[in-house]
């Protein structure tokens, strides 16, 4: 049997990084751990490849040599999905597809034409379809009842990919959030109890890359990485630090994790020690009325910009997830989201437009209250919702763009990217970076940021400011130049959008965005 995995292309986001790859001649931010998870879960006799569309072009060929093509896709690959669906029918080759795309959007986008569906995760369900498969009788849809236990799960197949064409690398260690968010979908996914493999599963993992020759970041792209942090505490972090500690960090780790990570001291120094540098943490909202809206229990009652401080202050960069749309953001929520991102120093700030995902306890709401707009591309960050906001369309489409296009205009940037680096105390001793990629890449920054772009005066007095303030955080400082040439640029793209036509709300008190303009600027 010859297996094809198929990874459909990413939209040009914020997420994709397009813009800033370039720089260090990479062509995909991360390789797609799910399906090379699949791949280790496939008989051994089976002949397997793997093509990412971010990396390559899937052709014809390809398509006709495989068996099955296995296809994983989350919503914002939709359209790339459904071509590669639509080439595999034309061609007469059996699909076989799973993952967040199909696990919570498959009655609004239609999959009849697809062989076998996969709702669920693959380690209960995969077993009995290939079962089925080499008895000739595989169904429609495989679904589980059941969450299944990951301390089963392989080590992905890393060989059927080149890792030099990825920015980093991932591992996940948990699955499932012990939160209740009414937006999020993870929990209708993965549920409330984190699952986690063991301390031999990770450093396995830990291992097999490293024998790969794999010497740059690792992404552990859990839910919640500190779901669990008593296990977390006792038995994982204390072997990582032995595990990196005998290698010389080799690696640099980051990962999600929930805004109460800074009322923990002991497990902040244990993930500093172990090598994470980096967390993304969802604040959503400055405004503690919106954060009660949306049941957002950990940022509830919070001095948030005081947590994002001592995170920082402990040794992470803080990303931060920010929405706009909530029934109870005020007229000055924009202005509000922009104070709170220039003052906190969360210079990767990913900032959305409220989305409803299928399934959700808020898409289960807004049903209930006629509200719910047939569309919605299920990317946060495009402008598009899929429901009635009660501030009005055009009023949250104008706002969530004029605060994309200020946090990300070199000015505010740059000051931001400052912020950062006066609060960053990293714990482990930062290396400096002198591989000849990297030498290219600042070479092409000073040509691109500081000689091409407009803005490119900001660019050298962060350049002359970290050499004499902050000598160490060089590195860092062009990286984090990079990405924001990326970011002004998907923000641009964004900007130009036209706003999209949609349905009133339910009357509340409009907000006219001349008055919007007067009260963000």
């Amino acid at each position: 049997m010859k297996a094809l995995l198929v990874y459909p292309q990413y939209t040009d986001t914020f997420w994709s990084f397009k813009h800033a790859l370039k720089f260090v001649s990479r062509k995909a931010s991360f390789a797609p751990l799910g399906l090379l998870t699949v791949a280790a879960m496939l008989p051994v006799e089976w002949e397997k490849k793997l093509v990412d569309m971010n990396i390559r072009t899937l052709s014809d060929k390809d398509i006709r040599w495989a068996d099955c093509v296995f296809i994983s896709s989350m919503v914002v690959q939709r359209n790339s999905a459904r071509e590669v669906i639509n080439r595999c029918n034309e061609l007469g080759t059996r699909i076989v597809a799973g993952g967040p795309l199909f696990n919570t959007g498959y009655e609004e986008f239609g999959f009849d034409d697809i062989d076998h569906l996969i709702f669920g995760e693959a380690e209960n369900i995969l077993p009995q379809f290939l079962e089925d498969l080499e008895k000739g009788c595989a169904k429609h849809i495989y679904t589980a009842e059941e969450h299944p236990d990951i301390t089963k799960t392989p080590v992905p197949l890393w060989s059927l990919i080149n890792e030099k064409e990825y920015q980093m690398m991932s591992i996940q260690y948990s699955r499932g959030c012990p939160f209740n968010c009414e937006f999020c979908d993870i929990i209708v996914m993965n549920g409330h109890v984190p699952r986690t493999k063991t301390k031999n599963q990770i450093i396995a993992e830990l291992d097999r890359l490293y024998n790969q020759g794999w010497r740059n970041s690792i992404f552990f792209v859990d839910d919640n990485f500190i779901g669990n942090k008593q296990k977390l505490k006792k038995e994982i972090l204390p072997a990582i630090i032995t595990w990196m500690k005998e290698r010389k960090y080799p690696f640099s780790f980051l990962t999600e994790v929930s805004i109460n990570l800074a009322d923990d001291e002991e497990l902040m120094r244990l993930m500093a020690t172990a090598g994470f540098d980096q967390v993304f943490v969802g604040i959503e909202s400055p405004n503690e009325e919106s954060l009660v809206e949306c049941n957002k229990m950990p940022n509830k009652g919070r001095d948030l910009l005081a947590a994002v401080k001592k995170i920082q202050n402990h040794g992470f960069q803080v990303f931060g997830g920010f929405i706009v749309g909530f029934d109870s953001d005020p007229p000055s929520i924009f202005k509000s989201q922009i104070d709170f991102i220039q003052k906190s120093g969360i210079v990767t700030a990913m900032v959305g437009v409220l989305m409803a995902p299928p399934e959700t306890a808020l898409y289960k709401r807004l049903k209930k209250e006629n509200r719910l707009l047939p569309g919605g591309t299920g990317d946060n960050t495009d402008g598009s919702t899929n429901f009635m906001p009660k501030m009005g369309h055009e009023a949250l489409v104008n706002g969530y763009k004029h605060i994309l296009s200020t946090i990300y205009a070199p000015k505010p940037y740059f000051e931001r990217v400052k912020v950062l680096l006066k609060e960053y105390k990293p714990q482990v001793k930062i290396k400096g970076n002198y591989s000849t990629r990297y030498i290219w890449a600042l070479l092409k920054s000073m040509c691109i940021l500081g000689i091409k772009e407009k803005g490119r005066v900001y660019y050298w007095r962060l350049f002359a400011w970290t050499l004499l303030k902050k000598p160490r955080f060089f590195s860092l400082s062009i990286t984090l130049s990079i990405v924001g040439f990326h970011f002004r640029k998907v923000a641009e793209k964004i900007a130009k959008i036209p706003t999209p036509k949609a349905p009133k709300a339910p009357k509340i008190d409009d907000v006219n965005i001349g008055e919007l303009e007067q009260t963000t600027t």
